[in-house]
């Protein structure tokens, strides 16, 4: 092997130590700064996570709701709740769970939020959870999932490792390869 080749292989390999540690020490930096959640966040899908956000809202009366691409019930949810309107955010920009964390991102950095309760459903919190690391903890976001009790079976291993890679992409490029997801369901 050339010196040439094993100069690339040792920077590749401290590209990817040093990518491998960029997250979770942006993710504890993160926590540290801000070890309280500063807004709810409720991925769509569901209207019994709007229904299980009202407790949490109630639970933290000074947080900020934003709703990415809620239920066609939520915002009646939220006003039947006594929630004020002015609390609640209704984003409907998303198109899956990859751009629910990758829209908001921008929004959240320019209100200086750097930790963020995630309410979604108990099956789709593994794969949200992965995603959140990687978008939100690259960009300096901590979490807090909440999950919503489901009946719905586990997402699969497959799915996961899709929308994580898109997560990457997108770290890497600014773009999340929504337009392919239906072409690797």
């Amino acid at each position: 092997m050339s010196i040439h080749s094993r100069l690339l292989r040792c920077i590749a390999a401290v590209g990817v130590a040093l990518g491998l540690g960029y997250i979770p020490a942006r993710l504890a930096i993160a926590r540290q700064q801000s070890p309280s959640p500063e807004i709810i966040l409720i991925l769509g899908g569901s209207s019994d996570r709007e229904e299980y956000a009202v407790h949490l809202a109630r639970r933290y009366p000074s947080l900020k709701i934003w709703v990415s691409t809620g239920s066609s019930e939520a915002e009646q949810i939220f006003q039947t709740a006594g929630i004020p309107r002015s609390r609640v955010y209704f984003d409907q920009r998303a198109t899956d769970t990859v751009t629910n964390f990758t829209t908001v991102v921008p929004d959240f950095k320019r209100m200086g939020i750097q930790h963020v309760y995630v309410v979604t459903s108990d099956y789709h919190m593994p794969r949200s959870e992965a995603i959140a690391t990687v978008v939100f903890g690259s960009q300096g976001i901590t979490f807090t999932p909440v999950e919503v009790s489901g009946v719905h079976r586990q997402e699969s291993k497959l799915r996961i490792l899709r929308d994580v890679g898109r997560s990457i992409v997108w770290f890497m490029t600014g773009r999340t390869g929504a337009s392919l997801r239906d072409r690797f369901r």
